[in-house]
């Protein structure tokens, strides 16, 4: 299997918060280029490259979406030198306090190419209103402390900068790593393991790689690039809640034994029937998981864009989501890009018939 780790911690100490993922999408394109006959753009910014199937003219296509966006904090006011900050996506505030960030400051004199360091601070509980003093603080009262005295604060950092986590990825015993914005770039790495295992593979259909933008804030760029690229059949990738300290229910699946396989209405049974005894065949270990509702990802977006997409889900257990110390099995990002990898190769030229709703 391709060796992903080198490529998966770069991505991962690069900021690229949801609506600003342009040092993220700098690097994808990089690692992309030499898989791909076309690399672009959308106009909000998802990253699409372009694999060229082997069958006749026109070729059904297939698109991959694994969105590249971060959660992380905006500088809302600044009091006294602090900086007070509000979410961008889906922060557990809980964990903050303690945690390293980097602030994007933007102001005068600032050098955006080397942000300002900072720590997330807790006030004291004698400091804080009496209903905020005990149990976990809301964010609301923790700040930011860069160490710059308050003028200097003034002049470098503006309402609205942005505030990344600063904490670099750490590989774990047991083949696993932790850090921040797993969500959703190991997604990325599976997608990336995917398009260089085709390297050595045929395939009739043409294959769109997608790195999308602004997931954690509105599935933005999961709507508009499937209804740029129009494809016959999206698979979205994602993480899924991994078993783990108090989370052991129906809800969660284990980390180590394979991605998931989802079923529910946001997938097209037909496309689902197909992994699944794809990946019992070449003995690809898979959990099942079962989304009530829409899953919560690009796969939403796909399957309800234009006239509808046939759509599939596949999920990448995660332990502690939405922290900076998310942690995942490496193995499982393997295994999600060869069944991608397999999935694409065993398409034949006339394999979307088999698709339908009635078989």
């Amino acid at each position: 299997m391709p060796e992903i780790l080198p490529f998966l911690k770069e991505l991962l100490s690069l900021p690229g918060l949801s609506g600003y993922e342009d040092p993220a999408a700098r690097l994808v394109e990089a690692r992309w280029k030499p898989f791909v006959h076309e690399l672009s753009r959308s106009r909000l910014g998802s990253v699409h490259g372009l694999r060229r199937g082997t069958g006749s003219q026109p070729r059904p296509s297939i698109m991959i979406a694994t969105h590249m966006d971060a959660i992380g904090l905006m500088v809302t006011t600044i009091v006294e030198g602090f900086l007070h900050v509000t979410m961008v996506g889906g922060v557990d505030a809980r964990v903050l306090p303690g945690q390293r960030v980097n602030v994007h400051a933007t102001g005068k004199g600032s050098d955006q190419a080397r942000p300002l360091p900072g720590v997330v601070a807790q006030p004291s509980a004698r400091l804080l209103p009496p209903e905020a003093a005990d149990g976990p603080v809301p964010l609301e009262h923790l700040l930011i402390d860069t160490g710059l005295p308050p003028r200097r604060v003034a002049e470098l950092v503006q309402v609205g900068d942005l505030v990344s986590f600063a904490s670099e990825p750490t590989e774990l015993a047991g083949e696993v790593i932790s850090g921040h914005t797993l969500d959703n770039r190991v997604s990325v790495a599976a997608l990336t393991v995917c398009l260089e295992t085709l390297q050595g593979r045929e395939h009739a259909w043409d294959v769109w790689a997608v790195a999308t933008v602004q997931e954690e804030t509105a599935l933005l760029g999961g709507f508009t690039s499937t209804f740029q690229l129009q494809p016959s059949l999206g698979i979205a990738v994602d993480v899924t809640f991994a078993k783990g300290p108090g989370a052991s229910d129906w809800q969660t699946v284990p980390m180590g034994k394979g991605p998931t396989i989802c079923m529910g209405p946001n997938i097209h049974p037909a496309l689902h029937k197909e992994l699944k005894e794809l990946a019992d065949k070449l003995e690809i270990p898979y959990s099942p998981e079962y989304a009530p509702r829409h899953t919560g990802t690009d796969a939403f977006a796909m399957q309800i864009t234009a006239a509808g997409i046939p759509t599939a889900y596949i999920g990448i257990p995660l332990r502690y989501m939405h922290t900076p110390v998310e942690v995942v099995a490496v193995k499982d990002i393997q295994r999600a890009g060869r069944l991608l990898a397999e999935f694409i190769a065993s398409l034949a030229p006339d394999s979307l018939e088999k698709f339908a709703w009635d078989k």
